[in-house]
């Protein structure tokens, strides 16, 4: 799939989902358009699948036993 792709220097592009992975962690985007939710998504603002950091707390998990 191609997505639109906005640069920081207001410049406009398509490029392929592993391209766009690539910019966003070099925060070389300022957008790109979401075709599922019809909108322009800001990786500086909003979540972004795979994008997460540590969780410190404890587990909230429910742990599974086969028995």
């Amino acid at each position: 799939m191609v997505l639109h792709v906005q640069y920081h220097d207001n410049k406009y592009d398509y490029v392929s989902q592993a391209i766009l992975e690539e910019l966003i962690n070099a925060q070389r985007i300022k957008r790109f358009y979401r075709p599922s939710e019809e909108r322009w998504i800001a990786p500086d603002f909003d979540p972004i699948r795979g994008i997460g950091g540590y969780y410190r707390g404890p587990e909230r998990r429910q742990a599974r036993y086969s028995a």
